[in-house]
């Protein structure tokens, strides 16, 4: 006798369709599991026979062999179990023969014969609507998150003996828990924050305007206390919002780490991601042996912050120079090649040196040599893709105590940065562009074409300066944006003189 059940195996982002292939024969009672099974997926064996037999339903003392289809793709993890399950079932006649046949069914089973939630549902489901299956089967715990894609029927069970009942027709839908119909926010740094809280830092506030408007890369400078780390968890307020696509790449991503479960549907707010400066570059880029997204991925669309600079480990920033070029980041293992989205905006901050005071030489007791060695610990590679670099200065008692008029909200720079961007689509459309920040050296002349004033005007910041090729392009999209939040067709010597400053403070640094 012979039953087969679909699951999907995942690489990274991509799936592969895995028949869950069951047969039961006379000979020695024993259980065989085949198909390049990965250690967890092997110990399904024992998982599916306890829970089966607390469910009710004992396996005979025969031959069983269950081969998992292609063989030549590596299984791993704990979504087949449900599926081994139903296969062993239709062969036993506890449900009809291929009554499972046109599902795509994924879940971990608990001893109990519970079924328990799983990693990486949304991507898994999306798949299955794309290879035709019109319903999948799926951890009650997950239901939202599967329910997330439409077109497709949705079977959310609670354990094995659901999914029997749902199959021989007697399934009686789950009750929703009281927690209904909210969508998750961001993970790790989704509080409710606005920049009207912020008093003072005006000339900051406009540097994230620019930042959020082009997607320019953007380093604060200042001393401790300041208020660098505040300003930048409200860079995300700032951002577009999100629209469908990608909000779903984002939930695709974090449902491959396992960091969805039990939450709502869709994440709507922006990622923002702020690892401590011991993170270790594995940590950032992703990776282990069965590779998982890092850090950097899970900044996907949103923000990367690096809180102390220069206290990051030179690997790990160097780390960053891929994705922030590629937008994408790459993971060699034995297993296979795994390509992760990398897409986001890096924000950082940093002490001007080691104490956190210099120029202030009333304060700073650092000497030359201590304060050159800490700022050469950002790379010059590094800084050059920082297209903004600005100072944030201590706060006077005067913004502090509010007696200067209240700023902006977020709601209010979020639309100016909302308008930037509908130009910038405007412009583009029919390119792979979407924001300045992502034009190569050869679509600047196409898109951002300077007259003679403000040719000579750049001829001039490049020689003075000292700038780098990729410094001096830099400085050209970032003058495009500026423009863009003006409204202006052409880029005009007045954007690229202020764009010119934020990229001359850090030459002052490193170069004064």
């Amino acid at each position: 006798m012979y039953c087969s059940v679909h699951s999907i195996a995942l690489l990274g982002l991509e799936a592969k369709r895995i028949s869950v292939e069951a047969d039961l024969s006379e000979g020695l009672p024993v259980f065989d599991m085949v198909g390049y099974l990965g250690s967890e997926v092997k110990e399904a064996r024992e998982r599916v026979k306890t829970a089966m037999r607390n469910s009710g339903i004992p396996i005979p003392p025969k031959r069983i062999t269950v081969n998992l289809s292609p063989a030549d793709i590596r299984k791993s993890g704990t979504t087949f179990d449900l599926a081994v399950s139903l296969s062993l079932m239709s062969l036993l006649g506890e449900i009809p023969e291929d009554g499972a046949g046109g599902f795509m069914v994924f879940g971990e089973l608990g001893l109990s014969g519970a079924v328990m939630p799983v990693a990486g549902i949304l991507p898994m489901v999306i798949e299955a609507k794309r290879m035709g299956y019109g319903s999948c089967m799926v951890p009650f715990e997950n239901r939202r998150e599967a329910g997330a894609v439409k077109g497709i029927k949705i079977v959310p069970v609670r354990s094995l003996k659901e999914a029997k009942d749902f199959f021989n027709g007697i399934y009686r839908e789950a009750e929703e828990d009281t927690e209904d119909g909210k969508e998750r926010g961001a993970p790790f740094g989704g509080e409710t924050v606005d920049f009207a809280e912020v008093s003072g830092q005006e000339l900051v506030k406009r540097a994230m305007e620019i930042s959020a408007a082009g997607r320019h890369n953007l380093l604060m400078i200042g001393p401790p206390g300041s208020g660098k780390s505040m300003l930048a968890k409200r860079l995300p307020t700032i951002l577009p919002l999100m629209d469908e696509s990608e909000s779903m790449e984002v939930t695709k991503i974090y449902s491959i780490s396992g960091l969805l479960a039990g939450t709502a549907g869709l994440i709507r707010n922006r990622p923002f991601i702020h690892p401590h400066h011991t993170v270790t570059p594995q940590a950032l880029s992703g990776g282990g042996r069965i590779p998982k997204p890092g850090l950097c991925s899970l900044a996907h669309r949103g923000v990367l912050f690096l809180d102390e600079l220069p206290e990051f480990s030179r690997s790990s920033l160097e780390i960053l120079r891929q994705p922030l070029e590629d937008k994408e980041i790459h993971i060699a293992r034995a297993n296979g090649n795994v390509a992760y989205p990398a897409d986001f905006l890096l924000a950082a901050a940093m002490n001007p040196c080691k104490c956190g005071y210099y120029p202030d030489r009333n304060r700073c007791s650092c000497t030359e040599v201590q304060i050159r060695d800490y700022l050469s610990r950002v790379s010059g590679p590094l800084l050059d893709r920082m297209d903004l670099t600005v100072e944030t200065t201590p706060v006077r008692f005067d913004e502090l105590k509010g007696e200067v008029s209240r700023g902006e909200t977020s709601g209010e720079i979020r639309l100016r940065v909302e308008e930037a961007v509908r130009r910038q689509r405007a412009r583009y459309e029919g390119t792979a562009i979407r924001f300045n920040s992502e034009l190569t050296v050869s679509q600047l002349k196409e898109f951002c074409a300077l007259g003679e004033r403000e040719e000579a005007l750049l001829q001039e910041a490049y020689q003075s300066l000292s700038l780098s090729a990729r410094a001096y392009h830099r400085i050209v999209k970032v003058a495009r944006t500026i423009a863009d939040l003006e409204g202006s067709e052409r880029i005009e010597k007045r954007h690229i003189t202020e764009a010119v400053v934020f990229k001359s403070i850090d030459r002052r640094y490193w170069h004064g």
